[in-house]
Formats: C-alpha cells, structure tokens, sequence
C-alpha cells in the first residue's frame, strides 16, 4: 500500500520501480479526494486498485485486499471479457482498447464521475454501459439522455421531472430520470450541447445531490452516478464561455478517450464479423474486401462500419455467403483507391516488392519510403524525367499536408472550424484538402 504523497519521494515512482523489480506484487494508492486524477495515473501505470483518505470503513480495505491476493490475473481479464461482450464492445488485437477497458473496469466501483470522450461513432454509449455493469450499481437502473437532442426545457424536465402546469402540455406531475435512475447511473451523452441553464442545475445536483422538479418548490435527493461523454473539446468551449469551467471540474474527475477506428485497424474484420453473427448471419468477406475495408479511414468510425455491413449484407442475393467489393459503396472504393494510388506512386517509386506498405501505412513509415525511393533515383544511372520527379515531390507535400490535418482534426475532436483556425487556414480550404485526397 503506497501513499501518493511521501515526505522525500512520491507514490507513483514507488509505483514504477517496484513494477519494475516486483511485477506480480499487488499494489493499492492511498490517496485524498483532490489527487484522484493522480490515484488514476498510477492505475495507468499498472496498479491494482486505490482507496480514498480517510478510511471509513476498514473491512472494505480487508475484503479489497483479500480480493487481490485471491486474484491471479485470470479472473479479471474473464470479466472483462465477458463484460465487454455484454455490452456490445468487440475487443481485438489492438492493445489501446484493452487498457483503456482495464482502466475503466478498475475505476467503475468507485464513486466518482466519468466523462468519456472521443469521437462520434467509437462507442461512448457503449463504454458506458460498460462501467455500469462493472460497477456496485449494475443491478439499479441504467438511463441515458442525449442532451443534444432536447430542447432546453424538454431536457430540464426529462432530467428533473415537472409538477403539473409548470408549462404547456405539462398535464400531470412527471418523475425525472435522477428520480428514476436513483442509486443507479445517468449517461448523459452529448454533455456539451447543455444550455447554460441546465448546467447550472447540473452543477447543483453534482455538489449536493440536491434538485427540484421543474415548476416545483420541493428540494428532492438523489444518489444517481453520472457518466457523460462529448464529442467536443470541453475545454476549449470553456474558452468560448459555452461550458461551465466548474461543472467540467465535476463531470471529469476521471476522463477517458476512445480510439478511433483508424487506430484500430487490425479489430476493424473482427468488429465488423460480429455485426454480421448479430443479424444472426453467416458471411464472411472476401480477401479483396478486407483489404479495402483495412484500408479505409473510417471518418465515422464504428457506426459508419455498421452501416456499411448492413448495407452490403442487404445487397446479398439469395444463396451468396461472402461480401466482395461489390456489395461495398462506392465511396469506400473510390476513397480507398486513391489513397492505394497515391501510396503506389511514392512508395514502389522503384520496386514493386513493397506493396506491403501500402497497407496501413504511417506517416514515419511513408516519409521513411519516400525518402529511401528518392535517393534510390538520384544513384540510379538512368535519368528520370523531372515531371516525373517533382509530381513525387508534389504528392509528399499533399500526403504530409492532408496528415497534418488528420493531426489537427483530432486534437480538435473532429471541429473542422477549429481545425481550420489552428491550420491559419480557411474552412474552405480544409475541406478541398482532404476531399482532394478522398476524404468526406
């Protein structure tokens, strides 16, 4: 047991040195409410669990101990596994996901607030989902409101209930959902688009538990565990003035990002064979297929992937079990060979025994091949053309441009207009850059 802050060093280098020498011990943070943020940081660097300062009730600390020596790494990992399966979460080869899920499970039973961002379609919902069936509250209800998708009044009153007459078509008293999901957990997705006025509200409820319905006068408690998740930079709305610096403090006492499917590019046959055994089908896709889907960026992520499965799947006909090209849209294919095109022409400058990096290429490993083929021309004997040399030059520059915006597109949660001003670029601008090499 490590406390975080120690007279002549500090928990978290402990953390690490003894990781070091002694990887199979078992570890727990001590730690006080305020350095929670750090308790996470030392579970991202592997230890097994942390309590809060002071310790209330000493048989918990018991049973955690006692449930870590009994564990021997098996159980967790079955858990999770089958946690993630009953959330809807397709765990791959990829091992971002897999220590993002350990964090989240490890996280889940303690009492404090979640905010997980990223961008659309990666499955925030779902993560969330997630948390509460690995927490002490998965037998109480699980609610989720879309605040982007209320008005501001609809919102106040699907959050906090109305009384009867507190405005027009509010014919009878209504029980809000930290009414309803009391002792459970609250998913409030799209956290951003809150107005002003709701996240005054919600910035109440978060430091006392305390709420009244709307149009009412009676002050109503809850014990409801709050999950939120945006698509958007929340600090630099906090910035803009259009977020509550202080409600942010609240919601994101612990924060977590989920990868887009462009990061997962080896999960991507996997995740898309198990929406397939979803719909209670067996197809599998063909080698040409996969390779195109492997390819392509995924700017919607999951959710653009399982539409592109339910469309092919749709364009089946009777008696066909395997998915090829055709049944893919044509933006996929036109974007994908592009990309495979552009790839081909700076990559093989010389040799065409190198098409394997054509295939999720990066960008160390493009401008490694760029460079290593434009030296291989300038020791050749043979004179290349200089159109054909400078076109090379020209496809650097439009391949290091458009991934320096992909850069910037994620620093900015996908905000082109923020994007754009960061670029010193116009909004016009980045959308001709990346549609010009095939993007949406």
């Amino acid at each position: 047991m490590i406390d975080v802050k120690l007279p002549d060093t500090n928990g978290l280098t402990i953390l690490q040195k003894l990781g070091e020498i002694m990887p199979a011990c078992k570890t727990v943070i001590m730690t006080g409410y305020s350095t929670v943020k750090t308790a996470v940081e030392a579970i991202r660097l592997g230890a097994s669990d942390y309590v809060e300062k002071p310790f209330d009730n000493i048989e918990e600390i018991e049973q955690m101990v006692d449930h870590l020596l009994a564990d021997q790494g098996t159980s967790t990992e079955n858990d999770i596994l089958a946690l993630a399966q009953m959330s809807g979460i397709v765990i791959g080869e990829e091992p971002d996901l897999r220590r993002l899920l350990t964090l989240a499970y490890k996280i889940a039973s303690k009492n404090i607030n979640i905010l997980i961002q990223g961008e659309t379609g990666t499955g925030k919902e779902l993560m969330a989902h997630f948390i509460h069936l690995a927490s002490n509250r998965n037998e109480q209800p699980y609610i989720r409101i879309n605040c982007g998708a209320l008005s501001d009044t609809m919102l106040e009153s699907e959050l906090f209930g109305h009384e009867k007459g507190a405005f027009t078509g509010a014919v009878k008293d209504r029980r809000g959902v930290f009414e309803i999901a009391n002792k459970g957990t609250l998913f409030l997705d799209e956290i951003g688009e809150a107005s002003p006025a709701t996240q005054v509200k919600l910035l109440r409820i978060l430091e006392t538990g305390e709420y009244m319905r709307v149009g009412g006068e009676e002050i109503r408690k809850t014990n409801t565990r709050i999950i939120s998740a945006t698509n958007v930079d929340l600090r630099e709305e906090v910035k803009l003035n259009r977020f509550r610096e202080d409600l942010l403090y609240r919601l994101d006492v612990v924060s977590l990002q989920m990868p887009p499917l462009r990061k997962r590019k080896r999960d991507i046959i996997k995740i898309a064979q198990y929406m397939v055994s979803k719909m209670e089908k067996s197809f599998t896709f063909s080698e040409e297929a996969i390779a195109l889907l492997e390819t392509y960026e995924w700017p919607g992520n999951v959710r653009e992937l399982s539409n592109v499965v339910k469309r092919a799947l749709s364009l089946l006909d009777p008696g066909e079990t395997i998915i090829t090209l055709s049944h893919l849209p044509d933006h996929i294919i036109h974007v994908s060979h592009q990309t495979n095109d552009c790839l081909l022409d700076d990559v093989n400058l010389i040799d065409t025994s190198n098409l394997h990096l054509v295939e999720n290429v990066s960008y160390t490993e493009y401008i490694q091949a760029w460079q290593e083929n434009m030296l291989a021309i300038w020791d050749q004997v043979d004179i290349h053309p200089l159109g054909e040399v400078l076109d090379r030059v020209q496809a650097l520059e439009e391949f290091i441009g458009r991934a320096y915006i992909e850069k910037t597109l994620q620093h900015t949660m996908g905000d082109r207009k923020k994007a754009a001003t960061l670029l010193d670029i116009t909004s016009r601008r980045l959308r001709y850059l990346l549609n010009e090499k095939g993007r949406k």
